[in-house]
C-alpha cells in the first residue's frame, strides 16, 4: 500500500469530522487486510524499549496509511495538561514535536471530551470544524494540516495518550479499516508504554505522564480575555445554551464561551460530578444533601459552598451522588 492508493477526491463531499468507535471485531467482513499494523506493532514492542518501539511503529503506519505527518502526544496523570512525544514525518514535510509541551488540555478541549469517551476522531477536513473547537482549528492551521486523524491510546480503562496521522497535502478520509488497525496498535502501545516494568519496578511511561502540581490551572476563555483559575477554586457549573455559567470559591459566576461538554470531557472524574444533565459539581464544595426538597418529597438537591440556591439532582445522578459522599 503506498500514498497512491489514497487519492483526494473533491468531488466527494464528507462530514468536517466524524467519529469512530475503537472496539471493533479482530476481522472485517472481507477478512483480514493484506498487512496487519497490529502484528507489526508487536514485533517493535517485544523487541525494542517502548520509546523506540512507538517512533518505528509510527513511521510505518504513516508510510502505510500514505500520512504526511505520525505523531503521539502523552496526557499528564490528572488530563489537564499534554505534550507531544514522538512524531515522523514524510519528506519535506515540516516537524512539530518540539511544539505543545506542558499545554493546558483546554486547547484541545472538543477534541479531548470525544477521545476520552473512547472514540476515535476523524477531521476529515481541519477548515471546517465546530466553533468550539475553534483553538484547534488553529494550532491545527498553523501546522498546515488539512485533515487529521485521532486515535485515543487507553491502559486500564484510563486514557492516557493519543495517536493519529495528519494530510498536509490535501483534504482526505481514512479508510475505516485503516482507523481500526491503528485502534489495535493504540492498544499495543498503551500496554507497552503504561504496563510494562523496568527491572527497578516502576512503569516505562511514568516520567511522561507525572503532573506538574497539585492544582492544575485551567484556563477560562471569557469575553475579551483568558484567566487561570485553580482547579480548587471551580465550585460548579451550569450550562447556558452553547455556554456554561462557572461558580467560583472567592467570586461570582463567570461566563466561559464553550459548551458544558466541553468542561465535562476535561474535568477529572475523582472530584467533580455530574448531577443533571445541564450541572456539574465539585464534591469537596458540597455543604449539604436534601433527599426530601419537593412536594412530592422524591426531589433531590445540593447546597454548594457560596451559591445561594440549590442545585437539582436528576434521578439518574442519585446513586453515584450518594456513594461519591459516603452516605
Amino acid at each position: 500500500m503506498n500514498e497512491q492508493s489514497h487519492p483526494s477526491d473533491h468531488s466527494i463531499t464528507f462530514p468536517p469530522y466524524e467519529l469512530i468507535a475503537t472496539i471493533v471485531p479482530p476481522c472485517t467482513a472481507a477478512g483480514r487486510p493484506a498487512q496487519d499494523w497490529a502484528y507489526l506493532a508487536a514485533t517493535h514492542l517485544i523487541g525494542s524499549p517502548a520509546k523506540a518501539a512507538i517512533a518505528a511503529i509510527l513511521e510505518e503506519t504513516g508510510m502505510l496509511a500514505g500520512a504526511d505527518r505520525a505523531w503521539m502526544f502523552e496526557y499528564c496523570d490528572d488530563l489537564l495538561r499534554f505534550r507531544n512525544t514522538e512524531e515522523w514525518v514524510r519528506g519535506d514535510v515540516s516537524s512539530h514535536v518540539a511544539d505543545l509541551q506542558q499545554t493546558p488540555v483546554t486547547m484541545i478541549g472538543w477534541l479531548h471530551q470525544w477521545l476520552v469517551a473512547g472514540k476515535a476522531v476523524m477531521i476529515n477536513d481541519v477548515a471546517r470544524l465546530p466553533r468550539p473547537a475553534r483553538a484547534l482549528q488553529a494550532e491545527m492551521l498553523r501546522q498546515n494540516d488539512k485533515s487529521v486523524l485521532c486515535v485515543p491510546v487507553f491502559h486500564e480503562g484510563a486514557l492516557r495518550a493519543c495517536i493519529g496521522f495528519d494530510a498536509t497535502r490535501a483534504v482526505r478520509r481514512w479508510p475505516i479499516e485503516e482507523i481500526h488497525q491503528l485502534a489495535r496498535c493504540a492498544k499495543l502501545i498503551g500496554i507497552a508504554r503504561y504496563g510494562r516494568t523496568s527491572t527497578y519496578g516502576e512503569r516505562e511511561g511514568a516520567a511522561a505522564i507525572t503532573s506538574a502540581g497539585t492544582d492544575q490551572l485551567v484556563h477560562l476563555h471569557m469575553p475579551g480575555r483568558t484567566r487561570g483559575v485553580p482547579l480548587s477554586a471551580i465550585v460548579g457549573l451550569r450550562s447556558a445554551k452553547d455556554y456554561t455559567q462557572i461558580w467560583l470559591k472567592d467570586e461570582a459566576a463567570v461566563l466561559d464561551l464553550r459548551p458544558l461538554s466541553f468542561w465535562t470531557g476535561l474535568l477529572p472524574k475523582s472530584n467533580f460530578l455530574r448531577i443533571h444533565r445541564t450541572a456539574v459539581i465539585n464534591l469537596s464544595h458540597v455543604t449539604e444533601l436534601d433527599r426530601h426538597s419537593g412536594p412530592t418529597k422524591q426531589a433531590w438537591a445540593v447546597r454548594l459552598r457560596r451559591i445561594d440556591e440549590s442545585w437539582a439532582v436528576s434521578r439518574p445522578y442519585r446513586q453515584e451522588l450518594r456513594s461519591r459522599l459516603g452516605i
